[in-house]
């Protein structure tokens, strides 16, 4: 089934070793905003590593 298949085409992405947040930026972005979407996405990485890497900060760490 055409279905099925997607599924495991989707979930074969998923848990690549390859699979990386940017496939579906460069997949689903204009190529004119690729640039500024990857910046972005570096610059929250950065973020993140500077905070400890929680996803959850107290709100006096909120920035």
């Amino acid at each position: 089934m055409m279905i099925t298949q997607g599924v495991r085409d989707y979930a074969a992405e998923q848990n690549s070793d390859s699979y990386l947040a940017g496939v579906g930026v460069r997949r689903e972005t204009p190529p004119e905003a690729r640039g500024n979407a990857e910046e972005g996405m570096e610059e929250m990485s950065r973020r993140y590593k500077e905070k400890g890497e929680r996803l959850y900060l107290p709100e006096e760490e909120v920035d």
